[in-house]
């Protein structure tokens, strides 16, 4: 069962400033053709909405200072937006790709062109789509290099780079799974975990053993592994047996090199390692475990995905072959971190600390604002009603909440936000902003499971529309309190448009009179984690969490959509 936390708190942040506009630069161009084809996963052939009739899609690669023109025809039957996850988009967040944020969904048989600069960054982010659960089969990689060549990487060079995608497969109508959620219905699992793709040999549903994604490697080589997790929901433990990663790189931020035996991935997130081909010859697992929640919080099915490392024979022809391609060094589930272990992705994520490249910003010493935002989940009324019983009631759904607000996107017929910013509309064109709070509406034992029964007795979630302003250039500081009142996994949070600098992380509850001392991005379970940000790219930025759907809870208030401020155009 998909607990609650799937579903998405949202906010929306505006930096002011004088300038929307992108510079120009050489342009990189794609075209995506959105449509659905048969495909047979899991032994059961369902119809898919892939882009350019594949799965994973196309790789993005650019050269960092490019401009990129991608343009993206819709002959699916939905409505959809593509999002370049991590992308900054300095001064251009009309590009961004977020319903009712910064642009309409493009609809069926209509086309769209996003044109984006790339600078400024260097690494692995990814481009997926924005509209409910489309991203599981809407999404690709986007690799940025150097613009003076790999040799210039802060790290040895490697022989070759390599994307690894690690997926959800859904044996359903994705928009369906969607309605179930929107419905209150939360029943609704994956089939299983792909890797670029493919189900790999753990998936055995006809007798057959199912085609993993294969590595093939030369002895003494090294290789950069771009691993992306693009599930809806699960946190992944990834591990090649017999090999060690060195963690370069994540979210397209250079890292000091930490060596590991396992890398810790949550929804959204992107780390380049570096992997040594240094092991005898042979065949050697790569495993992708989906972590969950610890007992007694409601369990998923187990899921798994392998791949398979590669040793090529030399052009001398020593060794056996079928020996050199037998497995000499399997790793077993049980050689894997436990999938309810949360001290490993805990220590994981604590030891990635920032190498201080000259694209990456110094941390701000003072801070301007400071936000303490507790993540839970909350009931509204159906329909819009203003009362309705709760607790398990069929006349109330259960939202995600920041500081109990849950997010309310514009409808598909009001303005969308940057529009109404950019024309000035108000709250006469339907357009209503409201603050997000400082902090929750009231104190309490944060981390108190005995609240999860009694949480009628808290305050009704209130429905709305979002954000904070902030003036340019301001220093930020937020401080995410996890909470009993939410599914008790970390909690991957995104920011648009910024980088966030993560002070520090603890279990348990957030004691500002002690914890500031330990300032030195995952949200620990039933614990904290502190980031700071500076406001400095002008526009509306969504701050969401990714271990979700994030927009799939729009128009639950029932209110009547009024007319759009003006008819959009991008400036």
């Amino acid at each position: 069962m998909v607990a609650a936390a799937t579903m998405a708190a949202v906010v929306i942040f505006f930096v002011f400033s004088a300038g929307l506009s992108a510079a120009a630069a050489a342009v990189v161009e794609h075209t995506f053709v959105v449509s659905r084809v048969n495909m047979t996963r899991s032994c059961k052939e369902i119809l898919v909405t892939v882009v350019n009739g594949q799965l994973p899609g196309p790789t993005i690669e650019v050269t960092e200072g490019v401009s990129v023109a991608v343009h993206v025809v819709n002959k699916s039957p939905y409505n959809l937006i593509i999002h370049w996850h991590g992308v900054k988009q300095r001064l251009n967040c009309w590009a961004d790709g977020v319903p009712m944020i910064t642009q309409r969904p493009i609809w069926p048989s209509h086309n769209f062109t996003y044109q984006f600069d790339v600078a400024g960054q260097e690494g692995t982010l990814w481009w997926h789509a924005h509209v409910g659960s489309f991203r599981a089969s809407l999404h690709g990689a986007i690799i940025i290099r150097p613009r003076h060549g790999a040799s210039s990487y802060p790290f040895p060079e490697p022989h070759r780079e390599i994307p690894i995608m690690i997926e959800e497969w859904w044996d359903m109508d994705l928009q369906q799974l969607d309605r179930h959620m929107i419905d209150g219905n939360f029943d609704d699992n994956p089939t299983a975990m792909t890797m670029n793709g493919k189900l790999g040999h753990p998936f055995n549903c006809s007798g057959v053993v199912k085609d993993g994604y294969v590595l093939d490697v030369e002895p003494g080589m090294t290789y950069l592994l771009r691993v992306i997790n693009v599930a809806l929901f699960s946190e992944v433990y990834f591990k090649i047996s017999g090999h060690n990663f060195t963690v370069v790189a994540a979210d397209a931020n250079y890292v000091n090199p930490y060596t590991t035996d396992v890398i810790s991935i949550a929804p959204g997130e992107t780390f380049d390692a570096l992997v040594v081909a240094d092991a005898p010859h042979g065949s050697y697992n790569m495993v992708a475990v989906a972590q969950q929640v610890p007992k007694p919080e409601q369990q998923l099915p187990y899921f798994v995905t392998t791949g398979t490392l590669q040793y090529k024979q030399n052009d001398c022809g020593h060794g056996n072959v079928q020996e050199s391609l037998a497995s000499v060094a399997l790793v077993v589930p049980d050689q894997m971190p436990d999938q309810h272990d949360t001290m490993t992705t805990y220590y994981f994520h604590g030891n990635l600390t920032s190498l201080h490249h000259r694209w990456q910003q110094q941390v701000p010493v003072l801070t301007d604002e400071i936000f303490f935002i507790t993540l839970s989940d909350g009931t509204i009324c159906r329909h819009g009603r203003q009362s309705c019983k709760r607790s398990g009631s069929n006349e109330s759904l259960l939202v995600a909440a920041m500081n109990n607000v849950s997010f309310q996107l514009p409808s598909s017929l009001e303005a969308p936000l940057l529009e109404a910013h950019y024309y000035h509309c108000n709250e006469n064109d339907g357009v209503k902003l409201f603050m997000l709070p400082n902090s929750p509406p009231r104190e309490f034992n944060y981390t108190d499971f005995s609240l999860v029964s009694s949480s009628a007795q808290l305050e009704a979630t209130k429905k709305r529309m979002v954000g904070r302003r902030f003036r340019h250039g301001a220093v930020v500081d937020l401080v995410f309190q996890n909470t009993a009142l939410m599914q008790t996994g970390s909690h991957p949070m995104h920011l648009h448009g910024h980088d966030m600098f993560v002070l520090a992380q603890g279990h348990g509850i957030y004691d500002a009179a002690k914890d500031v001392a330990r300032y030195n991005l995952m949200d620990p379970p039933l614990g904290w984690v502190a980031v700071r940000f500076v406001a400095d790219n002008p526009g509306i930025s969504a701050h969401s969490c990714k271990q979700a759907i994030t927009f799939s809870y729009a128009n639950l208030d029932g209110m009547e959509p009024c007319r759009p401020c003006v008819s959009f155009h991008i400036p």
